[in-house]
């Protein structure tokens, strides 16, 4: 990776079949190791149920409340300054609870591929997730 300032470009914005918009901040192959998206969930949406294969994620909660299922954790509340962990292969999803916008920083270790990404809203697996 090469120094550089990456400014956020809202134009950028777009939406995903999960039903959240996204715009993808730091994502690139000279930087593998990791990469940061701003994720935006309207009021009312509860995105699709998902995992990441081989890549852990994060999330940081920047705007908005919402209620995150993750893993064989109940449904837990997150608001402003949460930090969501969500290890490898780890069921997933969250609803936006409030009347604005709920926005949030997901960062993703190594660096978010669509590859890694499996939509199991059909078929969540029980009882924790993991693959």
């Amino acid at each position: 990776m090469n120094e550089a300032i990456q400014r956020m470009n809202l134009d950028a914005e777009f939406y995903t079949s999960e039903k959240c918009y996204i715009i993808e901040l730091s994502n690139t192959p000279d930087d593998p190791d990791a990469s940061i998206a701003r994720a935006r969930v309207a009021p009312g949406v509860t995105t699709r149920w998902h995992r990441l294969v081989r890549t852990a994620e994060r999330y940081v909660i920047l705007e908005g409340r919402g209620r995150l299922e993750v893993g064989s954790l109940s449904p837990q509340e997150v608001g402003v300054g949460d930090v969501v962990l969500i290890p490898p292969s780890c069921r997933q999803r969250i609803t936006n609870l409030g009347p604005g916008d709920l926005i949030f920083l997901a960062i993703c270790t190594p660096r978010f591929r669509s590859e890694v990404y499996e939509d199991i809203d059909n078929n969540p697996l029980p009882h924790g997730g993991n693959a």
